[in-house]
């Protein structure tokens, strides 16, 4: 079936009217197994019901043809910036981040602009869910991230207040006053202070001299102090990374995940056994930083073949319009398996990175990121393997709601293309 008509097909489907089964494609279910043949999605009320072979066909189902197409979960970007930007460039557009007095309490949710162009670019690139993360501008907390939704429509947040971002590389101690050391302390003080606030918050003097926290920061810090809100830590250089670590023990309580991580191999082990999740980037291997001299494109092979459950994402920029590179962040870990000296990952490992691995960094493994039952009906037909760069969707669902595959950019295509008399805008009249 070719992709007009299987567009054709879905598109007369009614959203959530009845059971979809998307039938004989290779499937690949985005656990890190690897893809199935002639394989059979069933989606019904938003969900997945069924996925693998020999899955039989609900009644009254409607029939999508998969033959010689591929089917994945739906992409998951680890680290995002996408929906706080329409053009970074242009500040009255740019939500990342704030020149305000508020810093660990500032919650991105209420910025996310769905209808930024950058969504449905993303999401015609088979990517249905993101981690967005705000940036700090005034301290080393930025604030609170969230996990979205890419759908066409004006609700994108799937988990608001999903996590707190804070700085702890070399962006940390210049917001800290020039040292890691000080970046450190400052970080064990906002922390005690968010305790102290946690124990006793009508006694809690947030306009003293020797505060370091307002009052709305400080209780946007408990959850963190408590280990209820994950703490997402950007460290790139080994000795970041085992710096972050070491705060557990002052603060045992922390669920870190671990951003960046460039480095991430030479501390793996270390990594590993404390069992922090890292999101990290899968096309860094030049040392673009002082905290990035050891940078390689095996870094993400070394620390999964350490025990360290890693995501990819958006973390060497465009992260607010790029997210649609994740296939090509994936594939080139596969690539790797075929260098001499390389370690990589197979294929179902390196889907992995990309779509149950940043669910489950983001404690929604349970709903997210795979094609298990049970969870959200995220999915995307490919017209080709999908960790190849010369593949893309077809179709996507997201909660099991068929979206349009069109943006700007294939508006702006068909428009031009083949412009017919008249349907030029007027400043192209003579």
């Amino acid at each position: 079936m070719g992709a007009a008509a299987l567009l054709a097909l879905i598109a007369a489907v009614p959203a959530l009217a009845q059971p979809i089964a998307i039938t004989g494609a290779t499937l690949a279910i985005g656990d890190g197994s690897e893809p199935i043949q002639n394989g059979t999605v069933v989606i019904d009320a938003g969900k997945i019901v069924a996925a693998g072979a020999g899955i039989a066909v609900p009644a009254g189902a409607k029939i999508v043809d998969g033959s010689g197409k591929w089917v994945t979960p739906g992409l998951v970007s680890g680290f995002s910036r996408v929906g706080l930007a329409e053009v970074p460039a242009v500040r009255e557009t740019n939500d990342i981040s704030a020149n305000s007095p508020f810093s660990a309490a500032i919650d991105v949710a209420p910025a996310i602009n769905p209808l930024a162009n950058p969504v449905a670019i993303s999401r015609n690139g088979g990517v249905t869910r993101a981690v967005v993360a705000p940036a700090a501008s005034s301290g080393i907390f930025a604030g609170q991230g969230a996990v979205i939704d890419l759908g066409a429509d004006m609700s994108p947040i799937t988990k608001a207040r999903a996590f707190e971002y804070v700085e702890m590389g070399e962006a940390g101690a210049a917001e800290a006053g020039g040292s890691r050391a000080a970046m450190i302390l400052t970080f064990k003080m906002m922390l005690r202070q968010a305790q102290d606030y946690a124990r006793a918050p009508a006694a809690f003097d947030g306009n003293s001299k020797d505060s370091l926290l307002n009052r709305v920061d400080a209780e946007a810090l408990v959850p963190v102090v408590t280990g209820a809100m994950p703490l997402m830590v950007h460290a790139e250089s080994a000795r970041d990374i085992l710096a972050a670590l070491a705060l557990r023990q002052d603060f045992p309580a922390l669920r870190l995940i671990l951003a960046g991580a460039t480095e991430g191999w030479m501390v793996a082990p270390q990594i590993a056994a404390a069992k922090v999740p890292v999101i990290t980037a899968g096309l860094e291997d030049l040392p673009s930083a002082f905290e990035k001299l050891a940078a390689t494109q095996s870094n993400v092979g070394r620390m999964v073949q350490a025990g360290v459950s890693v995501s990819m994402g958006m973390l060497t920029g465009d992260d607010a319009l790029q997210l649609r590179v994740a296939n090509q962040q994936a594939g080139n870990m596969v690539a790797l398996t075929k260098v001499p000296g390389a370690t990589g990952l197979s294929w179902g490992q390196a889907l992995r990175t990309i779509t149950l691995a940043p669910a489950e960094a983001m404690g929604l493994g349970d709903r997210l990121g795979s094609l298990q039952s049970g969870k959200a009906g995220d999915v995307v037909i490919w017209d080709g393997d999908p960790l190849e760069m010369t593949s893309a969707p077809v179709a996507v669902w997201i909660d099991g709601v068929a979206q349009p595959m069109t943006d700007r950019q294939t508006r702006l295509r068909d428009r031009y293309a083949t412009p017919d008399e008249g349907s030029l805008p007027k400043a192209y009249e003579w």
